[in-house]
């Protein structure tokens, strides 16, 4: 009689087991498209095709500068850091392809340290284009950054017209720009 109240408890209490774990994967279920969602668009940054989002950022020396300042030029918008070897990789194209005067793009290169000595850096490597600082992060989060370096190409309306992720070479920026109507 006892091994049979054991075995009835026993079977009870899998079964209790049982139901709470079905229930635990149906209520989890419910919720994972809400959170796939969510972070999907967090992987894919945003679109293209997509308008820029606008901003206004300090440069080097001090100046306010917005990316709708440049309506009517195609744009370079780069984010960059001091301490990223990628970063450091094509700062030196990006400073040729800035030098070769294509007066129809600007580079925009948004740094996301600026605790570390960003000045000390682009006079150190030469780095002439504009470079922005992104003091607290408020663009990075915008054009939601994942890694850097993440260059985003935007055409004279102010559409993101490509994405790359990587450092680039001098021939990769020239198809990008070129490609650009």
């Amino acid at each position: 009689m006892v091994k049979k109240v054991i075995a009835a408890v026993l079977l009870i209490a899998l079964l209790t087991v049982a139901i709470v774990q079905v229930m635990d994967k149906k209520a989890e279920a419910n919720k994972k498209p809400t959170e796939t969602t969510t972070s999907s668009s967090q992987t894919n940054g945003l679109q293209i095709g997509g308008k820029a989002p606008d901003f206004e950022l300090k440069t080097l020396t001090g100046e306010s500068t917005k990316l709708s300042d440049y309506k009517g030029k195609k744009v370079m918008l780069n984010f960059w850091a001091t301490w990223c070897p990628p970063c450091k990789a094509e700062m030196p194209e990006m400073e040729q392809f800035y030098k070769q005067g294509n007066k129809d793009v600007v580079i925009l290169a948004v740094n996301i340290d600026s605790q570390n000595d960003v000045k000390g850096f682009a006079d150190k490597n030469g780095i002439t284009f504009p470079i922005l600082l992104d003091t607290d992060n408020k663009v990075n989060g915008t054009y939601q950054i994942l890694s850097i370096p993440t260059t985003y190409f935007i055409d004279r309306n102010g559409v993101i017209q490509n994405k790359y992720t990587g450092s680039m070479k001098l021939d990769m920026m020239k198809q990008f720009t070129d490609s650009i109507k």
